[in-house]
């Protein structure tokens, strides 16, 4: 990454070929992911589609400076399933992402280094179709001021390209700004030095 407020992450479902090994068949899905709450409902959807699968492993991360990620081997062997999918997420460094792969059993065992490459193998594939963009972490933050002082407060904001989520123009404005986060002390620093604009929220 270029940026410690730069990321990878996707743009679009994607889904991968078929990986076939002694009969079983793997089939990698790419998700983008924005919390946590999604993956159940990723899951089931899946579980909708596949109802003959006899797996539906999984791993997910969300995040950039603290990511938080999980994997599942859903009743394969120990770390035969679930640590290799999210090996391709470490491997393809995006965040903000679910990968989900299904099995369905062929009828031979495969062990568990066949499991390893064959998850990881369908995880890959899932990921080289996908559409990977480059995003960059944000900083909202809320200015107060009188609408006399609205030159000002615009100059800034021209000059610095920065994105008005919001705004309430009145006798007193309120603007929602957002900034890229990188540069966010550096921006409000110069809404501080107009004396006439008060920051009243960052989130």
């Amino acid at each position: 990454m270029s940026s410690s407020d730069e990321f990878k992450t996707l743009d679009k479902l994607a889904v991968g070929d078929v990986f076939k090994e002694k009969g079983s068949k793997f089939l990698g899905y790419a998700y983008p992911l924005s919390s946590q709450e999604e993956v159940d409902t990723i899951l089931m959807a899946q579980k909708k589609e596949h109802p003959k699968a006899r797996h539906w492993c999984y791993a997910w991360q969300l995040g950039v400076e603290k990511p938080v990620f999980r994997y599942n081997d859903d009743g394969e062997p120990n770390n035969s399933a679930g640590k290799p999918i999210y090996g391709q997420i470490q491997s393809f460094n995006v965040t903000n992402v679910m990968l989900v792969v299904i099995r369905y059993f062929g009828g031979t065992k495969l062990g568990v280094g066949g499991l390893v490459t064959a998850y990881k193998t369908a995880a890959k594939m899932a990921l080289e179709n996908a559409v990977i963009v480059e995003k960059t972490l944000k900083e909202n933050f809320s200015l107060q001021f009188e609408y006399v002082h609205m030159d000002k407060v615009m100059r800034v904001i021209k000059e610095n390209d920065l994105g008005i989520l919001s705004k309430k123009m009145e006798l007193d404005c309120l603007f929602e700004i957002s900034v890229r986060k990188n540069k966010a002390i550096q921006v409000m620093d110069k809404f501080k030095d107009l004396r006439c604009v008060k920051i009243i929220e960052v989130t």
